[in-house]
């Protein structure tokens, strides 16, 4: 069992992970008489008497020494170590739950009780509060998997039936995440923009509040969900961190506290300032989840724990591996024909491809940006006939099919617009604003979601489609819903909500149906989209250097077999960098391998090396999409560096280096995490020479000597040309 009651009231449970412990515990504040949901510990696992005797060493938030930490009349830091501090009483820090009963802003809440409720894959604890005076249910939850790492929270805000009060929630945070006690904070996260998303920023955690958030709807590109916290002594492979995530696609925001008095939180919710929900009576909101982590083996433990969870507990088709897919946006742009897609296709599949991609362009009268986003019925000058002539050749080349769509938005120029402008996010008496030459629709009414269910339902069903590219180009403006009037900021929560019902509607009526996340790049990947997708597109910047850093950062929380890596042109569209084909294509393998080049253009040395290389990663696409990834070397892009994947008797091995002239730096590369009294023969390896130490065909080692000494990779020499890479795989020896 992974929930355990530590205490004979009902008020003290451990939930266990695979590797750690989290200890809750409800006290009563004996100076104010509120009841206090704290965390008393979270940390390395620990059997049920260690947990209590943790718990009991945690002063309660009454005693005279505040839990250990300088007090005064003007500070209450103990307040740091709730699971859900509210906006009422001593308390003067961030509040996670802000309500307004008509028009008092204050919540004081007493415990009424915990129940348990145990399942074969999960334990979840929900403990029901209630204000003494406001008709105010607040009910936090938990839940623990036997077989993760991870902890699932969140909350739910009733207001009672039968009230006539007037409720408004101007703050309702999943939860607030305590991290341990330590001299100083560091923290890791994914900054960036369009085109340079998650790129990894760290740094020391200053004194007061760092917030990270998005204002535009979607997850967003400039910052995500999710925040790693050490002590500024963790490392790749060692070290103690903390780890919280949250489970949101549309606006959200997350701060860290970090007290003067010591000690530091994390909390995180959806929406942004400045936001308010009307809670009608006998209505309740439920929040996302949060998802607290922590691990002992550093940031690459952290990251292969999130790595494992996400696989087995959120994508809905975690276990697969994903197909070899070719994508013709970069080859037509908007120009779709049925002759030059069939011709693409043609020369795919001798590549080895498995999935073809038709990108914008297919409908109404898309010529361009300009026009006809919700008119989705085929061009009728380009394809008179329809689309399934099309997709019936591609299935005979032996290929699944797939189509581009953007649900979300639409073009004043189309009939949808022109025959529902109400659908629209908009304000009275405002002007709208395009973006894209685009609007967007209100998926939180309705009858725009169930229109929505119903063509993309057809549009499957009748072209069989087995892929979705799901775009979404267009944050938010004048993000209003007129005919909701005080409630119509619900529409930043009803939106994300019904975008992820009509996905998984989908999903229920075509079972083999597969979907694509895109946002203008990897405008929206967290982990609440990757409950109802099963890749997700990282960047529209596909030049291999700079995806190698946005795959670093994405890494740190999110699994090889979610990202979607293309190969295509060089010199690459975005940069104007020149690269080899084998550097686009190892870097690319790395994640969900694609290929997005006008294929024509490519010379029958080209086709030949590329259908080669799709060969290679089709033999090692499971241990990278599903093994253990380790980072090892320097940064990614910038320096030697290379990724690592175990998975049963595979070791597989990516190596990069794009510098030419680079004699110093490391000439041997240690692999971890290895059998060491097991015996490794290479499998596949780069161009050797039989110097020693190098990898030949006829290779065998012992897991301890990889370790401790390492492989010499080709690509790793200090003089040669920019831009090399190896892949390199080893198998156990039986």
């Amino acid at each position: 069992m992974s929930l355990v009651s530590l205490d004979q009231h009902g008020q003290l449970w451990a939930l266990n992970t695979r590797d750690s412990t989290y200890v809750i515990g409800v006290e009563v504040d004996h100076l104010t008489g509120d009841a206090l949901v704290l965390q008393k510990y979270w940390g390395a696992f620990l059997p049920p008497q260690a947990a209590r005797e943790a718990a009991a060493m945690s002063a309660g938030p009454g005693s005279p020494s505040g839990a250990g930490r300088h007090v005064t009349s003007f500070s209450r830091p103990a307040e740091i170590e709730e699971l859900l501090p509210v906006d009422g009483g001593l308390r003067w820090g961030l509040p996670a739950l802000q309500v307004a009963v008509d028009q008092v802003r204050s919540l004081e809440l007493r415990f009424v009780s915990a129940s348990v409720v145990c399942e074969d894959e999960a334990d979840q604890l929900d403990i029901t509060l209630e204000d003494g005076t406001f008709p105010i249910d607040v009910v936090l939850h938990a839940r623990v998997c036997a077989d993760s790492n991870a902890i699932a929270r969140w909350v739910t805000v009733r207001h009672r039936a039968g009230s006539d009060a007037a409720v408004e929630l101007s703050r309702l945070d999943s939860g607030s995440w305590f991290i341990p006690d330590a001299e100083d904070y560091r923290y890791r996260a994914a900054c960036g923009a369009w085109a340079e998303e998650s790129q990894l920023q760290q740094g020391r955690l200053p004194v007061g509040e760092l917030t990270f958030t998005s204002r535009q709807g979607i997850t967003g590109h400039h910052a995500n969900p999710w925040i790693m916290i050490d002590a500024g002594d963790a490392g790749e492979e060692h070290g103690e961190v903390w780890s919280v995530a949250l489970a949101w696609s549309g606006s959200w925001r997350m701060t860290t506290t970090r007290r003067p008095e010591g000690g530091t939180a994390v909390a995180a919710g959806f929406g942004h300032e400045g936001l308010r929900w009307t809670l009608p009576a006998g209505a309740e909101l439920v929040t996302p989840p949060i998802l607290g982590l922590y691990s002992a083996r550093g940031f690459g433990g952290t990251s292969r724990s999130w790595h494992d969870h996400i696989r087995r507990h959120i994508l809905p088709t975690g276990d697969e591996v994903r197909p070899v897919l070719y994508n013709s946006w970069e080859a037509t742009s908007f120009a779709v024909t049925e002759p030059e897609q069939l011709s693409l296709a043609r020369c795919a599949a001798t590549l080895g491809v498995e999935l073809f991609v038709v990108d914008d362009g297919w409908f109404g009268r898309r010529d361009d940006e300009h026009s006809s986003l919700g008119d989705w019925w085929p061009h009728r000058e380009r394809f008179p006939d329809g689309l399934g002539s099309l997709f019936d050749g591609v299935r005979a080349l032996g290929m699944k099919a797939g189509l581009w769509v953007e649900p979300e938005g639409v073009s004043p120029d189309s009939d949808l617009y022109r025959a529902h402008p109400d659908w629209t996010l908009h304000l009275e008496n405002r002007r709208r604003d395009r973006k894209r030459h685009q609007l967007v629709l209100n998926f939180a009414r309705t009858d725009v979601r169930d229109w929505a269910l119903e063509w993309l339902d057809r549009l499957v069903t009748d072209l069989r489609l087995d892929y979705l590219k799901w775009d979404m180009n267009r944050p938010f403006t004048q993000a209003g819903w007129p005919d909701q009037r005080q409630g119509h900021d619900r529409v930043w929560i009803e939106h994300t909500r019904h975008v992820y019902q009509v996905m998984a509607h989908l999903r229920a009526r075509h079972p083999g149906l597969r979907i694509e996340s895109c946002a203008g790049g990897g405008g929206r990947l967290d982990l609440g989209i990757l409950h109802h997708i099963d890749q997700a597109w990282p960047s529209d910047n596909t030049d291999p250097i700079d995806r190698q850093t946005t795959q670093h950062g994405i890494s740190q929380l999110y699994p090889a077999n979610v990202m979607s890596a293309w190969v295509t042109e060089s010199p690459n569209g975005n940069v104007g960098r020149s690269t080899p084909l084998r550097y686009r294509f190892h870097v690319a393998m790395a994640g969900v391998l694609g290929i997005g080049v006008d294929l024509a253009g490519w010379s029958a040395a080209e086709l030949d090396e590329a259908r080669a290389l799709v060969e290679q990663y089709k033999t090692v696409r499971r241990t990278i999409q599903h093994g253990q990834q380790y980072r090892l070397g320097g940064r990614p892009g910038a320096e030697r560096s290379a990724l690592q994947y175990l998975l049963d008797d595979q070791v597989v091995v990516l190596v990069y280096n794009p510098h030419g002239n680079a004699k110093s730096g490391p000439r041997w590369l240690r692999l971890t995490g290895l059998d060491p009294d097991a015996v490794y023969e290479v499998a596949v390896g780069g161009d050797t020479d039989g110097v020693p130490g190098r990898l030949a065909a006829d290779s065998r080692w012992q897991g301890s000597t990889l370790m401790a000494v390492g492989i010499r990779p080709t690509a790793w020499e200090p003089i040669g040309a920019d831009h090399r890479s190896d892949l390199i795989v080893l198998r156990i020896r039986r």
